[in-house]
């Protein structure tokens, strides 16, 4: 077992990419505390910078609109310094995202079935893609195979803690050399 709250560094940025409901942002911030590196979370991201919500830039301005913010921002962020990020749930439809993704980053896939997403998803006013939900299982079926193509690490979140993840990830990313302990 790894110790916790050591200090590491990336060697290069890990997103986290899966279906709403997979824990991206709260194991974003998880392994973020755990290993003392930075972690961004997309979609608060282009909330801040927009001054809306995604819900809002979605009603106002419609998806394709949203989908150019979340492209450019995956753009930004695959060049800047190591962080883990949580991506939002579309990010991998665009051909420009999934290239960024497989050619920058290390992503990690989070694995949930549509079921347990459904489950977790309590406020359908922060998940606009979810209000219809046959349209949502729609979505999921669509962008799984997605998921699985991109993916550079496959977790299941499904039935797991945020902490058991964090460790689990923790141990894949050590090993494939994405994640180092610190020099002091």
């Amino acid at each position: 077992m790894i110790a916790l709250m050591q200090e590491f560094e990336l060697t290069q940025p890990v997103c986290l990419v899966g279906f709403m409901g997979a824990g991206k942002s709260s194991l974003a911030g998880r392994l973020a505390r755990m290993c003392m590196i930075p972690a961004v979370d997309m979609d608060a991201l282009i909330e801040e910078r927009s001054g809306r919500k995604i819900a809002e830039i979605f009603a106002e301005s419609g998806e394709a609109q949203f989908r150019a913010y979340e492209s450019g921002l995956l753009s930004e962020l695959a060049s800047a310094a190591p962080a883990v990020i949580s991506c939002g749930g579309g990010v991998v439809l665009a051909a420009e995202n999934q290239q960024i993704l497989k050619s920058s980053t290390c992503v990690v896939y989070l694995d949930i079935g549509f079921e347990e997403a459904h489950k977790r998803i309590s406020d359908l006013s922060t998940r606009p893609l979810f209000a219809d939900i046959e349209k949502a299982r729609e979505l999921y079926l669509q962008r799984k195979p997605l998921y699985e193509q991109l993916a550079d690490i496959c977790i299941d979140s499904g039935t797991k803690s945020v902490n058991e993840i964090a460790l689990e990830l923790q141990e894949a990313l050590l090993a494939k050399g994405v994640l180092c302990q610190r020099q002091k």
